[in-house]
């Protein structure tokens, strides 16, 4: 496997010379310099369209974010994609849903486009139009997945590239469609490939990304006071604090809070006290039970999960 001088062709055992799309002079100048070497090439058929992909040694040099003393923190959501504590919000660009309707169309065109029956009354043979229309779903499919792919690349490699240490919930991005009013929307948000992607690109930037414990109540806390409330359901999207007064939106507050409490412990370097009443602090691994628990009589119902101040590397 080589890539040519021109930087349009690439060179692939028993299939030749083919010509890229892309450029490919970033390998190639790794690969001029010796600080790159190609391991193995993947081809794959996605949406109609051929891709090659390339497992690569490359030495990287250290980097450091440009601003890395900076504390962003990061409230992932439906409403807004993200809401960072500067105060900056990303929107949800709902690329499904923008689609829905011609992928709505080419289901309904898929399932109309079947074959004559077989002769000896077996399932129906595929037709040349049921093939066409199979291709041009899979293609919309693949528009879909490629521009929200592109979006999460684009902000993670920003936020990695910017800030030296990121805040992110634990969120529960496999029990969230389960809300079947929200599964659709919660899955073209892609929560999960962003925590996924600055897990690996803050370590290449040189940054931190410090995941919050899930029972933390950042929506609930004040980011102003610190005051909990005790309840506080997803319809009110304006946090409005009883203690000190403050009006914020919801999402904004909690991306505060999240960005205060990698400070907050650090400064104190002290123990927290989580649901069962066990010392978490920066020191104790995440999910760790603690060994002493309160005694609980017969007949009284387990104490329920709350809020804890858990604080999770991930380099």
């Amino acid at each position: 496997m080589r890539v040519e001088a021109d930087r349009r062709h690439i060179t692939l055992p028993r299939l030749g010379m083919i010509r890229t799309c892309e450029s490919t002079r970033k390998l190639a100048r790794h690969l001029e310099r010796g600080t790159g070497r190609i391991l193995s090439a993947t081809v794959r058929c996605e949406g109609g369209r051929w891709f090659v992909a390339f497992t690569c040694e490359i030495d990287r040099i250290e980097r450091t974010p440009t601003r890395p003393d900076a504390v962003v923190g990061v409230d992932l959501g439906v409403g807004n994609l993200a809401v960072l504590s500067t105060g900056r919000v990303i929107d949800n660009p709902t690329h499904h849903r923008t689609a829905l309707r011609r992928l709505r169309r080419l289901n309904k065109q898929l399932a109309r486009r079947t074959g004559p029956r077989a002769p000896d009354g077996g399932r129906q043979e595929s037709s040349r139009r049921w093939r066409q229309t199979k291709v041009a779903l899979g293609r919309a499919h693949a528009r879909v997945a490629n521009r929200r792919r592109d979006g999460l690349h684009k902000l993670t490699t920003r936020l990695a590239g910017t800030y030296g240490t990121i805040v992110v919930e634990n969120l529960n991005v496999s029990g969230m469609p389960a809300n079947r009013r929200l599964a659709r929307t919660v899955a073209d948000t892609g929560m999960g490939e962003v925590r996924r992607q600055l897990t690996y690109k803050t370590g290449w930037s040189g940054g931190r990304l410090v995941v919050a414990d899930r029972w933390y109540p950042s929506s609930k806390t004040c980011s102003g006071c610190g005051v909990v409330k005790a309840k506080l359901p997803l319809s009110e999207r304006t946090y409005e604090c009883t203690g000190c007064g403050l009006v914020l939106d919801r999402d904004l507050n909690a991306a505060r809070n999240l960005a205060a409490l990698v400070a907050d412990v650090a400064q104190s370097r002290g123990e927290t006290i989580n649901a069962r009443r066990g010392a978490v602090g920066p020191g104790i691994r995440a999910g760790h039970a603690p060994m002493k628990r309160e005694p609980r009589q017969r007949g009284t119902p387990p104490r329920q999960r709350g809020g804890s101040l858990t604080l999770t590397d991930k380099h």
